[in-house]
């Protein structure tokens, strides 16, 4: 394999599948920090805080810090500073998301809520979505709004079985505001440009690694950053027969030679 400086790592499926450990992909982080390669955990999730993603892999036997953790409200809040580096005052952004979203802005300076007139509407998974957080997101994007979505994911694995991601939410907003979302997280190349930019590393020696065609390798092939798809998630060898390889495919982390 080729000598990756940074290992791009995805949550839910490549470390844990829900509550449940696997094992291989916390062996995988170890033998990155034995080989002293860089790595950061990039989720899609935008319901928690960089801490609460490191308290839950704690209990997956990983142990990390803040520094190892990027989300798209992290991208998201890096984008929109990108976009008004000349700006003076504050920005103005309506939200409809949870704790994870919300902290991330709110602990901005430059960021100020507005519900009636905002510049950004930026929309995350939100269990507690009501048709009146609706209503407002709408009216906004009407008003020249750019609307934002923290991540495209239609559906979410949960214990009940799939249920409505932040996609679908979006998919709602932008049927009635006749506008579609810019999305950042994966299968964005959006969050993989602002986390790059932001560690300083170059696309060539990185490496995608995760557990789904349609968000992970995807956003690999989007940035143009290599891929390792292990098939102890979501996707299967065969549900990719006839589709565009990811760079590397293994059926488990530890057959990967650092």
């Amino acid at each position: 394999m080729k000598d990756y400086r940074l290992f791009l790592i995805d949550l839910d499926g490549t470390i844990y599948r829900g509550k449940e450990t696997i094992a291989s992909g916390v062996r995988f982080v170890e033998r990155l920090e034995q080989k002293h390669k860089d790595y950061i955990f990039l989720t899609n999730n935008t319901t928690r805080t960089p801490q609460m993603v490191v308290d839950k892999l704690k209990i997956h036997g990983v142990q990390t810090d803040i520094a190892h953790i990027y989300t798209p409200c992290m991208a998201t809040v890096s984008y929109i500073l990108n976009n008004e580096k000349k700006r003076t005052n504050k920005i103005g952004v309506y939200i409809i998301g949870q704790i994870g979203l919300w902290r991330e802005f709110m602990q901005n300076p430059a960021f100020e809520l507005n519900d009636s007139n905002p510049e950004y509407v930026v929309v995350g998974m939100d269990t507690d979505l009501t048709y009146h957080k609706i209503q407002v997101a709408v009216s906004a994007i009407r008003k020249g709004a750019t609307f934002i979505g923290t991540n495209a994911d239609l559906n979410l694995p949960s214990e009940k079985g799939l249920m409505p991601g932040n996609g679908s939410q979006c998919a709602m907003i932008a049927a009635s505001s006749g506008q579609e979302p810019l999305f950042i997280g994966k299968p964005s190349p959006v969050i993989i440009d602002m986390l790059l930019d932001k560690f300083h590393f170059a696309k060539k020696d990185t490496l995608l690694v995760g557990d789904n065609y349609d968000t992970d390798i995807k956003a690999g092939f989007n940035s143009h950053v290599d891929q390792l798809l292990v098939t102890t998630g979501i996707t299967q060898v065969a549900d990719i027969e006839g589709k565009k390889q990811p760079t590397i495919l293994v059926d488990s982390l530890d057959q990967v030679k650092l």
